[in-house]
């Protein structure tokens, strides 16, 4: 698969992100770190990404 530079769209993240999973391998998000017991929850972006991306993902802190 070819590299392609950074893109600017005007649309809501979870689209955006779940539209480009049709042609990546691999989908790369972040999690929020707030408190120490919020911060073990996903934020709603990152938990549409695991659970509707057609490639794999990795959440990271």
């Amino acid at each position: 698969m070819r590299w392609r530079p950074a893109e600017l769209v005007d649309e809501l993240a979870r689209s955006a992100l779940l539209k480009a999973a049709w042609k990546a391998c691999l989908l790369v998000g972040g999690r929020r770190g707030l408190s120490q017991v919020r911060g073990l929850l996903l934020g709603s972006v990152s938990q549409a990404m695991v659970h509707h991306a057609r490639c794999p993902i990795a959440v990271v802190h």
